[in-house]
């Protein structure tokens, strides 16, 4: 991926939630509640996961079952690229604490603005010394403008598990929007939905790197 690549897909994204713009700005005047979300600073270090209870556990163990069956076929990178996913925005690396490694993204799946755990937005792949992709789980993202007109005072989540908001402007380049990472294909000390996993690494990446 070249450096010129990425300012065009942020503009994609940016083009789609224009049309949304003044009602997200009407939504924040009126309805603090997206502070239900779990605001997030993307540099901030994730801290070790907390003992869940048997329910908690139970949840999560079924959606990462729901999210493997889901990708499992996206094992071989060139499969997603078949479905319509590219890569956007090089290797994200977290610095000190980690990395989200490769995000290759469907424009039509985050266009839809639908949050379904069988049709990921974007596959997560972290880059290995041979040079080949290695699975490592899905993200799941939605524009915020476009959620809060449909969907006021409630935010985005999945079998229970509520989605991180991040905020514009951001290292991304896009709107504000919220996320949901699961790590269903590498197991994450620091928790099966954060956003950082300390044990990824753009080391092997050749491109860009979105600090």
């Amino acid at each position: 991926m070249t450096t010129a690549q990425i300012p065009t897909i942020g503009m994609r994204v940016r083009h789609f939630a224009t049309q949304y713009s003044m009602t997200a700005l009407l939504l924040m005047s009126v309805c603090p509640l997206r502070a239900l979300a779990q605001d997030v600073h993307s540099h901030t270090q994730a801290q070790p996961q907390q003992e869940l209870t048997a329910g908690e556990q139970t949840r999560q163990d079924a959606l990462l079952r729901v999210v493997r069956r889901a990708t499992e076929r996206f094992k071989d990178v060139r499969a997603a690229e078949h479905e319509g996913y590219h890569l956007e925005f090089g290797c994200v690396s977290g610095d000190d604490f980690g990395a989200m490694g490769l995000h290759f993204v469907n424009d039509t799946l985050v266009g839809s603005g639908i949050v379904d755990a069988t049709r990921p937005q974007i596959i997560l792949y972290e880059a290995q010394p041979d040079g080949s992709m290695k699975l490592t789980g899905a993200d799941y993202l939605v524009i915020a403008s476009a959620w809060d007109e449909k969907h006021p005072g409630t935010p985005p989540q999945l079998m229970g598990q509520i989605f991180h908001y991040f905020e514009s402007p951001n290292r991304f380049g896009l709107p504000a929007f919220y996320t949901l990472h699961v790590w269903a294909w590498k197991d994450n000390p620091m928790g099966a939905f954060v956003n950082w996993h300390p044990s990824v690494s753009c080391q092997s990446f050749i491109g860009d790197t979105t600090p």
